[in-house]
């Protein structure tokens, strides 16, 4: 750390002393439980908003044990010193680190309700609509407890019921559906169209995972256009491409280039001139571009997975389908249309939103998650945030075992094989942890073929995850899971209902295997953590081969030799340290992808606070009609006859219907100015700087343009006693609109990309 040390040591000793004050009040709280537990419900309800003064907890002793008394009557569960001591934490703003199985439920519940208390609205923020719909009703009885009220909202909830649930004192919901209604709520064009209220408080789980991995995946709102690409003779000529003679694929596995060969012959196939001429440079080479994409870079079964006629995306952090996600349309119609889909119609994006946006919307953003130390850097930089540990109720008994790495991706299978049989033969439980489905599939099948029943827990049946995760602990049970971040269900030992815990725990407990290194530690540790929960005994060991995509990317430009055992094994701490070399290079280009994402979104999100601020100053004051009246005189005396209200409602429907179209007209264009920006290098500029340029200047037009044709639009459509006609005058906004999600970088993260013939690993 060198020079910096001393900024690390106060960083460290904030943390402790506000910890050390946090422990001090706990303790204070556990001498007051004996004295609130005589109370009866009423009484320990008023005593305990009684602490609360000024929308501040001015007793926090008293507040924190008649929290804990009421979370005992309620829900039969009494927190551990150390949950109260996260609440404390999750009060001050913190994220704070707890290790799986320590009751972040329950913690998440009780600051919310502290938090309620003092007259905060809460999102508490779930990773899925299944954990936003079960801890909303499971945490129930401890927030009506004190006289408030808690919804949840899912995909499936209709308008009615998210109206009704966004004015809960606390909203349980997957960060997905409150960004799609934040983005709905900006397409309205009367306040009580209205479906959201602000927040005061947003409280996320798995606070690493929305907070950074997915801060810069843009939620989209997409309007009907009607027009379909054609991607179909592209894709059948780029089909015939073959790899090194017609395109190369970079280093990293995340971009396709064609040859002069593969540009020949793709002009060749399509018949036409030239790739590069001005008529086709801007359309037909994009659209070969993306074809290449999809065709060399974009793995079935592994990025996305075809089911029910439709392409899905894989969530790469999360080994599951991505529900509502999408690639940009132009990607987005390759892939469907290399595997012989209907192409999906083309959409105008009507607006978006970051989720590092939509949480910078926030007053208060805290959060909680299993590995929030590695992420310190992110937090503290995109958000403010400080990160608090909290120590485990129990001492840790897992025995994390040194990683086994082997020479070649066959030796490192067959021996993730032999100790999977070894462990199952003893009945010890074991939970492997997998990249992808394709090699979920694989595994589950060798294992099969060796007479061991495996549960698969991939992209394709998420559906029964909370099941298969209860029983994992099991006797016996083998458990096959692509990525286990956010599947927000304990493992017991012994089953759900830890019938035989004390079996298993004789056995070694929970035996954790990831079948090779995350790009990031902090999913490794993410998986780690299934094993030894509350005390419980656990093993966790990570298998790694030379051929891992982790290896291949981190130490691209590196040798490694060492003479393997007889079985392929690399012995020593040499392999040890370049593994780990390798995972921290890996890890830096993703924060490099991250800065580089971040500076692009920024000046858009900043261009979005100014358009917020002119649409909230259009809904709820008469601007739209004096703007209008002030710049078209005559018209507005022509219409003097009609009651105002009707005046300033056909005024904002005009002004608001303009201003949106020429947003939406702005992402279009930068969107298209991002996709080429790499360009501006060739002559020698500085691509962010030239994006911020053309950003700049065109927002400036765009409120000149929108103002401009409203009075256009204002002069020459019918205004009567019902409003503004503007479908009449086919000035009409989308008659569909949809949701999705843009994987912005659809190879991050994934498993072992590069990788041919992925079924066949484990034969």
């Amino acid at each position: 750390m060198g020079r910096f040390d001393w900024f690390w040591k106060a960083m460290g000793s904030t943390s402790e002393r506000n910890n050390k004050k946090s422990k001090g009040i706990v303790a204070a709280a556990h001498g007051l439980l004996g004295e609130l537990e005589l109370y009866d419900d009423a009484a320990l309800a008023v005593t305990v908003r009684a602490t609360v003064a000024g929308g501040e907890i001015a007793d926090k002793p008293r507040f924190l044990a008649g929290l804990s008394v009421a979370s005992q009557r309620t829900l039969g569960m009494t927190p551990f010193e150390v949950q109260n001591q996260a609440v404390l934490r999750l009060l001050e703003g913190d994220v704070i680190q707890m290790a799986t199985g320590e009751g972040k439920t329950l913690v998440g519940a009780m600051a919310a309700t502290g938090f309620a208390l003092t007259g905060k609205r809460v999102h508490v923020i779930t990773v899925n609509n299944y954990l936003a719909a079960r801890d909303a009703e499971w945490m129930r009885p401890l927030v009506e407890f004190f006289g408030l009220t808690v919804a949840p909202v899912t995909e499936s909830s209709t308008r009615e019921e998210r109206v009704a649930a966004y004015r809960s004192d606390v909203i349980y919901a997957p960060v997905t559906e409150i960004g799609f209604d934040h983005l709905r709520d900006n397409q309205i064009t009367d306040r009580s169209q209205t479906v959201q209220v602000p927040a005061d408080v947003a409280l996320v789980d798995e606070a690493d995972s929305v907070l950074v991995d997915e801060a810069l995946v843009p939620l989209v709102l997409a309007g009907s256009e009607g027009s379909q690409q054609a991607t179909g003779r592209i894709t059948e000529a780029v089909s015939h491409l073959v790899e090194e003679e017609h395109y190369t694929i970079d280093a990293e596995g995340r971009n396709a280039f064609l040859t002069d060969e593969g540009a020949a012959k793709v002009e060749r196939l399509l018949g036409i001139d030239s790739l590069y001429s001005d008529e086709h440079i801007g359309t037909t080479l994009v659209r070969v571009n993306l074809a290449l994409h999809a065709k060399a870079l974009l793995i079935r079964d592994v990025h996305y997975i075809v089911e029910d006629g439709k392409v899905a995306l894989v969530d790469a952090s999360r080994g599951r389908v991505a529900e509502l996600q999408r690639w940009p349309d132009g990607l987005q119609a390759a892939v469907e249309a290399k595997e012989g889909l209907d192409v999906s119609e083309g959409g105008r994006i009507l607006d978006s939103i970051t989720l590092q946006a939509l949480m910078r919307r926030y007053p208060v953003v805290c959060g909680m998650t299993g590995t929030a130390v590695e992420a310190t850097d992110q937090l503290r930089t995109f958000y403010g945030l400080h990160v608090s540990v909290i120590d485990r109720a129990k001492e840790l008994k897992r025995f994390d075992e040194a990683d086994r790495i082997y020479a070649t991706m066959a030796d490192k299978n067959r021996a993730i094989i032999e100790e999977i049989s070894h462990l199952n033969a003893n009945g010890q439980p074991v939970l492997v942890g997998t990249h992808d489905v394709a090699e979920s599939e694989a595994l589950a099948a060798a294992l099969e073929q060796r007479g061991i029943a495996v549960n698969v827990l991939n992209a394709k049946n998420d559906a029964e995850e909370a099941r298969i995760i209860a029983e994992a602990g099991d006797v016996g049970r083998v458990t096959v899971s692509t990525q286990m971040a956010g599947r927000g269900t304990d493992i017991r030992l012994g089953g759900a209902d830890e019938a035989d815990h004390d079996k298993v725990a004789q056995l070694g407990g929970l035996a954790v295997i990831g079948t090779s290194r995350h790009r990031s530690a902090r999913l490794d540790n993410q998986l780690r953590g299934r094993a030894g929960r509350q005390g419980d005994p656990g093993l966790s060991l990570f298998f790694v081969s030379m051929e891992d995509d982790i290896v291949a990317t981190g130490g691209a430009d590196e040798s490694f030799s060492a003479h393997p055992e007889p079985d392929g094994r690399l012995t020593g701490n040499r392999a040890q340290q370049f593994v780990e070399h390798c995972q921290r290079v890996t890890e830096g280009q993703l924060l490099e992808i991250h800065s580089q994402t971040w500076k692009y979104n920024k000046l858009l999100a900043d261009h979005r606070d100014i358009l917020d601020e002119r649409r909230a100053a259009l809904l709820d004051t008469d601007t739209a009609w004096r703007e209008l009246a002030e710049r078209s005189p005559q018209r507005a005396a022509e219409l003097s006859g009609l009651p105002q209200e009707v005046l300033e409602q056909a005024a904002r429907e005009i002004m608001l219907f303009h201003l949106d179209e020429e947003w939406s007209e702005h992402l279009a264009l930068m969107d298209d100015v991002r996709e080429s920006i790499h360009l501006r290098a060739i002559a020698r500029e500085t691509p962010i700087d030239e994006y911020h340029r053309i950003a700049v200047r065109e927002f400036k037009d765009l409120a000149n343009r929108a103002v401009d044709k409203a009075v256009e639009t204002f002069e020459q459509v019918l205004i009567d006693a019902s409003g503004a006609h503007l479908a009449d005058a086919g000035w009409k906004r989308p008659s569909a609109t949809w949701t999705y999600m843009v994987s912005d970088n659809p190879l991050a993260g994934s498993g072992n990309s590069v990788l041919t013939g992925i079924g066949n690993i484990f034969r």
